[in-house]
């Protein structure tokens, strides 16, 4: 039990707990299961939230994306620690920049240097940290750019979150599959030992969870793939399906 703040994408008419309990009250669903997962008494709208209002603007996502000549997209890669995503997505933008595209890769350890480096790795902190990433991801598309994440992103439903926020054919989901025990051999970073000599907690794939995509746009099996090859699957797709 605790307090928390609630935002919503659309307008919710409530009372005051106290004033009303029938209207003051909620209850969470979750939309996949139907099974509630949370209730709670509402005690008042945030200011902050009856003070913003949308700004017009001129220069819209198509005018941003016209003048660069390309469709912006989301690339969202996800997978283990230590899976290659970071050199898939790095060798993916090399591609698209000798193509003439305008791109962008956010890197989940660059961006917890800066924007995100008040965020731990507990579960809370790993929801936030890929909300505010999906958010710039969000302005990058309005921009008219093409953008690469390379983050962990270990949930579901922040994945879906994400995907949410940009149009149907603007987010990409690229599964980089690669079995923990392969991950743990290649540890880059050294991390898995850290975590193996109790150094380390709430590591991914160890003692905080990684939920597997289930309908992943492209399933990358680096068990069977070279980095090069991913690029060149990922790349497939995407002019078989007109994006670029």
């Amino acid at each position: 039990m605790g307090i928390c703040n609630l935002s919503s994408n659309q307008l919710i008419a409530f009372d005051s707990y106290k004033e009303d309990r029938d209207t003051g009250g909620f209850i969470m669903i979750d939309r996949m299961t139907n099974n509630t997962v949370g209730a709670g008494m509402l005690h008042f709208a945030l200011r902050r939230s009856q003070n913003i209002h949308w700004q017009a603007i001129n220069i819209n996502k198509q005018a941003h994306a016209a003048i660069k000549g390309q469709k912006p997209f989301i690339l969202w890669f996800t997978g283990l620690s230590g899976s290659g995503k970071s050199t898939i997505a790095n060798l993916v933008e090399k591609k698209l920049y000798s193509l003439g595209k305008h791109t962008y890769l956010l890197d989940g350890d660059n961006v917890r240097h800066g924007l995100n480096k008040d965020l731990g790795f507990i579960d809370a902190d790993r929801i936030e940290n890929i909300r505010r990433i999906a958010e710039v991801a969000k302005l990058m598309v309005d921009a008219g750019q093409i953008v690469l994440v390379s983050f962990i992103s270990p949930f579901r439903s922040e994945r879906r979150m994400a995907r949410e926020l940009v149009e149907q054919d603007e987010f990409f989901e690229i599964f980089i599959d690669t079995p923990l025990h392969l991950a743990e051999a290649r540890d880059p970073k050294g991390l898995y030992k850290k975590v193996r000599r109790g150094e380390l907690r709430n590591f991914t794939g160890i003692d905080s969870p990684y939920e597997v995509p289930e309908n992943a746009e492209i399933h990358i099996d680096t068990m069977n793939k070279t980095p090069e090859q991913a690029v060149e699957q990922i790349l497939n797709y995407l002019n078989n399906e007109g994006i670029i």
